[in-house]
C-alpha cells in the first residue's frame, strides 16, 4: 500500500474546503468569532475596611506599578491603557491592548470597564472587559488558612480581630476577526482553542496582579503578606455571574 504524502492537517483543510461553498466560506471570513470567559475570586487584606478603601481609591499610586510586567499608562482622569502581552494560536498572534476606567466607589462597590480608545489600531479584535469588586469586613476566624503562619514569620504575635475581604467578578469578551486561513478550521476547534487561551491569559494575569497589590499594600503598612490561599481566581459560568449581579 502506498502512503499518502498529504499531511493530516492538509487532509483536514481539504475536507473543510470541500464541506462549504465559496459563498459560505466568505460569510465565515466576514464574521468575527466571539470568545467569553467569566471569573470570580477573593483577595484578603490584613487591615480594616477604611484603610483598604483609601488605598484602592488612590489607584494612581499603585495601579501602574502593580500592573507590571504589563505595560500600563494613565488614560484620562480615572483610567489606564494596558498592553497585556503577545498571545496566539494556529500561527496567528496578537498583542491585545485596552483602555479601562475605574469608577469612583459606591458604597464599597468598585467597577472597572473597558472603553473605546480612538488611538488604538486593534487589528481585527475588540475587548469588552467588565470587573466588579465588593469589600467587606470579616472576623479573622473566617480568614483563609495560613494567616497565623505569616504573622508568626513576620514577628507579630497577635492577629487582628477584623480583616478585609475583596470579592471580585470579571466578565471578559473578546471578538476576533481572523485571517482567512483560520476559518478553514472547524469552528468548534477555533472556539475551544480561543476560550482555552482566554482562560489561560486571565489565570496568568489575575493572580500575578492580585499578589502585587497585596504585596504593595501590606509592605506599605508593615503587615505580613498574605499567603497564596488568600487570593483566588476561579472560572465560572457566565450565567452565574449575571444572575448574581
Amino acid at each position: 500500500m502506498l502512503e499518502s504524502n498529504i499531511s493530516p492537517e492538509n487532509k483536514q483543510n481539504n475536507l473543510i474546503e470541500n464541506s462549504f461553498s465559496d459563498e459560505e466560506l466568505e460569510i465565515f471570513e466576514q464574521e468575527p468569532v466571539t470568545f467569553q470567559s467569566c471569573f470570580c475570586g477573593i483577595l484578603e487584606m490584613y487591615s480594616d475596611e477604611d484603610t483598604v478603601a483609601n488605598y484602592l481609591n488612590d489607584h494612581q499610586g499603585w495601579f501602574v506599578r502593580c500592573a507590571s510586567p504589563m505595560k500600563a499608562e494613565p488614560f484620562g482622569e480615572n483610567g489606564y491603557t494596558l498592553i497585556i502581552g503577545h498571545y496566539g494560536a494556529f500561527g496567528y498572534n496578537v498583542e491585545p491592548q485596552m483602555s479601562v476606567i475605574l469608577e469612583p466607589p459606591q458604597s464599597n462597590h468598585y467597577s472597572m470597564y473597558s472603553v473605546n480608545n480612538p488611538e488604538f489600531n486593534h487589528q481585527g479584535y475588540e475587548v469588552n472587559y467588565i470587573s466588579n469588586m465588593e469589600i467587606e469586613s470579616i472576623p479573622v476566624s473566617q480568614a483563609s488558612t495560613g494567616i497565623e503562619k505569616v504573622y508568626c514569620q513576620h514577628g507579630k504575635i497577635s492577629l487582628p480581630e477584623i480583616i478585609t475581604k475583596i470579592n471580585w467578578q470579571l466578565d471578559l469578551e473578546v471578538k476576533v476577526k481572523f485571517p482567512k486561513f483560520i476559518y478553514k478550521l472547524p469552528m468548534s476547534a477555533i472556539r475551544s482553542t480561543g476560550d482555552r487561551l482566554l482562560t489561560q491569559i486571565v489565570k496568568q494575569v489575575s493572580p500575578r496582579l492580585s499578589y502585587k497589590v497585596q504585596k504593595d499594600f501590606h509592605s506599605r503598612f508593615d503587615l505580613p503578606i498574605p499567603p497564596k490561599t488568600a487570593r483566588t481566581c476561579n472560572a465560572v459560568n457566565s450565567s452565574m455571574i449575571k444572575k448574581n449581579q
